[in-house]
């Protein structure tokens, strides 16, 4: 009775076993690097929160805020206005408020002064539409009371802070034999959704 009750489990346990076999992938050779799957190597971000005008503004003011200097990459290079998209999307409302009207307002002055978006404007017309919002006044935990000062103030810092911490500056430092800022931490979007 014993042996009978077993026997139908020896084809059972075989089906199984050469069932996990066929779904094991191969081992993988020697040297072979293992695929990632890091979808930002591959895919370009999509913008979720501003519009297209507003995205716009926004890498320029990028661009004109952190160029590449000495061989480290600028805001552009690192993807900060992409970034700052998905950042300021998940930001309480007062946040995506004052980035909102900040880069409508740069896009309305532009437009009054120039006749075009501020994505169009060349230095010179960006410098005399951004530097009236400079304030420079001593270092404060406050951001200005101005509106126009208070988004450029608050940009300004999430530009800066966000190039200093991208992938893209810390590759740079290390190819140069620098050592990173930090311990070569970066920003890297969350779970955006890539196109491509």
């Amino acid at each position: 009775m014993r042996t009978m009750a077993a026997a139908p489990a020896v084809p059972a346990a075989l089906v199984l076993e050469q069932a996990t076999q066929a779904q094991t992938p191969a081992a993988r050779p020697a040297g072979q690097p293992i695929a990632n799957g890091k979808r930002d190597a591959v895919g370009e971000p999509v913008a979720h929160f501003f519009t297209a005008p507003q995205l716009a503004a926004l890498r320029r003011l990028s661009d004109l805020l952190m160029p590449p200097m000495k061989g480290e990459p600028g805001a552009l290079d690192a993807g900060v206005p992409e970034f700052l998209d998905f950042l300021i999307g998940q930001s309480p409302a007062d946040r995506k408020q004052l980035y909102r009207s900040g880069l409508d307002m740069l896009n309305a002055h532009a437009a009054k002064q120039f006749g075009k978006p501020f994505a169009e404007l060349d230095a010179k017309q960006a410098d005399a539409i951004v530097r009236p919002l400079l304030v420079l006044v001593p270092w404060s935990f406050e951001l200005p009371k101005e509106p126009g000062a208070r988004f450029l103030a608050a940009a300004h810092d999430d530009i800066r802070t966000a190039t200093r911490n991208s992938r893209e500056v810390s590759a740079a430092a290390v190819a140069a034999g620098r050592r990173p800022l930090g311990a070569q931490l970066y920003f890297l979007p969350v779970d955006p959704i890539y196109k491509g």
